[in-house]
């Protein structure tokens, strides 16, 4: 069976070749009607326009680069499936690509990505979000990008949450439930998240009226294996806490194995809880209570924004979404 072509979408629609290349590209000045005729005849005959064609004719890659530094498998396919979405319903295909964004070669192993790949925009993560030599020749160079959750959201594109807020309020309701000995697994201190959650972490503590214990405050860095680590420092603290608020989900999780590890029953006898609502909140038990980010969302949202500017239909700005709780099984009243 012979490859469809746009000559073949002219044909079924009526239409010229050039006509059916502006629907395609979504550029103004096409009627409604015949915009949608086009794409009837697109859907019928199942056509899916060359990239490489697409390239050549425009100068441009459609192609979008995924950027990241973080151990967190779980947050990374969240993220990828947003870009995909965004990507996808504007005919543009992504690259993801892992670094090491604390490597002496950080800045040449980029530079070759863009120059072998040529992307048209780059999405990027936390931390690689706030990499001054990155974000420096980004805007020497002139290469759009957006970015998800940096520290410095003036000026540029992309998407960020109230993180600090979002952290306060778990403490809340750790309070709430009568814990008054509430430990924190600090996030890696490279990525703002870290940051922010450990300060709203404190923030909560703050306004319950409860005193900052440093044995209560154990660094871990975006891991299961992390929180495995930190939860078993705590667990055999003298006086242990009776709630441990880790600053992602997947250091949550693995608090809730060094729990199960030492006996320890959740939510009974320490209550647990994370951030990010990652799909691992739902797959463990007990069902993690959590701060839902839309971390999928976010990745679609970032996308969306640096397309806009891409494709020349408005000015990309830096987007802020809400989060949510998430309260499950893994929390419960202190005990007595």
């Amino acid at each position: 069976m012979s490859r469809v072509t746009i000559n073949d979408v002219a044909r079924a629609s009526d239409t010229s070749k050039k006509t059916v290349s502006r629907v395609l590209n979504q550029e103004p000045g096409v009627r409604r009607e015949v915009r949608d005729r086009v794409m009837a005849a697109v859907a019928e005959l199942k056509y899916r326009p060359l990239t490489s064609a697409r390239s050549l004719a425009s100068n441009r890659s459609f192609m979008i680069g995924l950027l990241y530094d973080n151990l967190s498998p779980s947050y990374i396919m969240e993220v990828q499936a947003g870009v995909q979405e965004a990507c996808e319903a504007q005919q543009y295909s992504m690259m993801v690509q892992p670094l090491d964004s604390t490597a002496r070669d950080f800045m040449e192993r980029v530079e070759g990505i863009l120059w072998r790949h040529r992307p048209d925009g780059l999405i990027l993560t936390p931390p690689i979000t706030d990499h001054p030599a990155l974000l420096a020749h980004l805007r020497d160079t002139g290469l759009p990008f957006a970015s998800i959750a940096p520290r410095k959201p003036k000026g540029i594109a992309g998407v960020i949450l109230q993180e600090r807020e979002a952290a306060a309020a778990m403490v809340d309701h750790l309070v709430a439930l009568g814990h008054r000995r509430i430990a924190h697994i600090i996030g890696d201190p490279k990525h703002g998240a870290g940051v922010w959650r450990l300060a709203g972490y404190r923030d909560g503590l703050k306004r319950a009226g409860l005193a900052e214990r440093a044995d209560y405050m154990v660094q871990g860095q975006f891991s299961f294996e992390s929180g495995v680590k930190a939860a078993r420092q705590l667990l055999r603290l003298k006086e242990r806490p009776t709630a441990i608020f880790a600053a992602d989900d997947d250091m949550a999780v693995g608090a809730i194995w060094a729990a199960a590890e030492a006996g320890v029953a959740v939510p009974a006898e320490v209550s647990i809880c994370g951030f990010d609502d990652t799909t691992i909140a739902t797959q463990v038990w007990p069902l993690l209570t959590t701060v839902h980010q839309p971390v999928r969302d976010m990745g679609k949202r970032a996308t969306e924004e640096l397309l806009l500017g891409l494709l020349g239909k408005g000015e990309p700005r830096m987007v802020q979404v809400d989060y949510q709780m998430r309260l499950r099984a893994s929390t419960a009243p202190a005990p007595r």
